[in-house]
């Protein structure tokens, strides 16, 4: 048995709302404390692009068909270092089923061979226990069951995902210690149960959080009330004996939602048919037609359709490029917008540490930088993988900085030389990025026994260029450890940046007390960011 392009469209559409439903539980398999874009919710909303562009996939189309509808779809909508690497399973199964009318077991091995090869290249150092594992060993166990239908497949895949699953804690310490499997892993089998629950023979899963119908059932359902092309309308001026009732009779025949009025002048008619001069014909049997009308239904139809998706996408056209170089900077809070406008920073992308952009936000971005070469600032570690995945879908050259922080952000602009070449630029804001150290005070997300230190929920965290440092229960007292763990006796210039959530008082305070805490040959600013998550984000040069 193979699967058909029909199957496969549902499948998606089934293994998208799976995930939706049971994104909190993939969440809280999380290890690391710090507020973040969680993983069942950025994979959730990586493959819901997916199923909102295959809701209007027709039965007819090729597996070959829909799996690249799926995987451009999941390219563009990727978020978080999870959602790409999903996102990159599914441009190989794209690859494989190139072309091909239907799925077959042995066409589904090759794709997910050819989606994990693809991921794998796509992390510079991969971790095991992840899950990249998961989808290998899946793969690597399941080559023996090609000879089986597509859906014994993908039940014998599914099975040895979940055994691989069940192993990540043995390769990944943090894991263990939480008493948890991997969070991506688990994402990964729950799609793949939403999946397999139609390519057994059931129903698509519905999604719990909305009431729009989560399979193609509802645009061959709208597709099917117009039955028939023409709309057609006209007033006859009776000028003959005949029973208008022939006429409403004859209407019946050739279409629907037939309409015939009359009073003693005029009978008024209104059909839906594909034949729109018959039923003017026939009219002209009972009178002088007037006021005739024939509109196109299925075209207005379409061009509904067509307004709906343009007004959901809201996608802006590229802009021309007017200058060599632009920059796009992932930020969040007004201050510290503002700060990456005032380096030179062309296009914000608005997220950040929970609120982890698509790739989809950073190329538009790009896009609506008017310059030939565009630099991508990501900022953030989880954001890195998705501003990559933009640059072979721009119309320009774009260079992804590996800024894994706000700060590092600010250094790599505060280093850029206009009239430096490209490639100069390149590599004078990579070593500028290394050159600087990072803070950021922040809240524990959850109960953790993190990287050595027992986390309890609501406690301050102290993190140290991106590793856990300490906690603490003063935020002045964190802020002033913090800074002089950073200091070193090279550093000369020191960035404090508060949040939304530090009033501007609190800030004066605890600023004051650090400055007499710092040596006066280190010049110190406090600026009032306004980013959310972030108590205080520090730079040290």
């Amino acid at each position: 048995m193979t699967i058909s392009g029909r199957i496969l469209r549902d499948a998606v559409i089934s293994g998208a709302n799976n995930v939706r439903n049971k994104r909190q539980l993939i969440d809280e398999l999380n290890v690391f404390p710090v507020p973040d874009g969680d993983t069942g919710t950025n994979m959730s909303m990586t493959i819901r692009n997916a199923a909102e562009e295959l809701a209007n996939i027709p039965d007819g189309a090729s597996a070959g068909e829909v799996a690249k509808k799926a995987a451009s779809a999941m390219l563009r909508g990727a978020r978080g270092n999870s959602g790409v690497i999903l996102s990159l399973i599914f441009r190989g199964l794209s690859k494989g089923l190139s072309g091909k009318q239907e799925a077959s077991a042995e066409d589904l091995s090759a794709a997910f061979k050819l989606g994990v090869d693809a991921a794998y290249k796509s992390v510079m150092k991969p971790t095991e226990g992840t899950i990249l594992t998961v989808a290998r060993e899946a793969y690597e166990n399941s080559v023996g069951f090609t000879d089986k239908s597509a859906a014994e497949y993908v039940k014998n895949y599914i099975e040895q995902a979940e055994i691989s699953l069940e192993k990540t804690p043995e390769l990944l310490p943090a894991l263990k210690k939480a008493g948890v499997v991997d969070a991506g892993g688990k994402g990964y089998i729950v799609i793949l149960e939403g999946m397999y629950a139609v390519l057994s023979g059931g129903e698509v899963i519905r999604s719990e959080d909305d009431t729009k119908p989560s399979a193609p059932a509802a645009v061959a359902a709208a597709e099917e009330e117009i039955k028939f092309a023409y709309c057609t309308e006209f007033i006859v001026q009776k000028n003959s004996s005949k029973d208008p009732a022939a006429l409403r009779a004859f209407l019946e025949t050739i279409g629907d939602c037939v309409v015939v009025v009359e009073d003693e002048e005029i009978i008024k008619v209104h059909v839906h048919s594909d034949h729109p001069g018959k039923a003017v014909e026939e009219g002209l049997k009972f009178g002088e037609l007037t006021k005739i009308k024939i509109e196109n239904m299925r075209e207005q139809h379409n061009n509904v359709i067509k307004a709906d998706k343009a007004l959901q996408k809201n996608k802006k056209l590229p802009v021309e490029p007017t200058k060599d170089t632009g920059f796009v900077a992932v930020a969040a809070g007004a201050g510290v917008e503002s700060l990456f406008k005032d380096l030179g920073v062309d296009s914000i992308v608005r997220g950040g540490q929970t609120m982890n952009p698509s790739t989809e936000d950073i190329l538009e971005a790009i896009e609506q930088t008017p310059a030939q070469n565009v630099f991508v600032l990501p900022n953030n570690k989880n954001i890195i993988m998705a501003a990559e995945q933009a640059v072979g879908l721009a119309d320009r050259k774009v260079c992804v900085l590996q800024t894994r922080s706000i700060p590092q952000g600010i250094s790599a602009m505060m280093s850029y030389d206009p009239d430096g070449t490209f490639v100069a630029n390149r590599a004078a804001m990579t070593e500028a990025i290394d050159r600087v150290s990072s803070g950021q005070i922040t809240f524990a997300a959850r109960d953790s026994d993190y990287d050595g230190h027992k986390i309890k929920q609501g406690e301050l965290l102290a993190m140290e260029n991106g590793k856990i440092a300490f906690t603490e229960s003063s935020l002045k007292k964190a802020l002033i450890k913090l800074t002089r763990r950073l200091v070193t006796s090279s550093s000369s210039y020191i960035t404090v940046i508060y949040g939304s959530d530090v009033t501007d008082e609190d800030a004066e305070e605890a600023f004051e007390a650090l400055r007499a805490k710092i040596a006066d040959d280190i010049d110190i600013v406090l600026v009032n960011g306004g980013q959310p998550v972030y108590y205080y984000i520090i730079s040290v040069e």
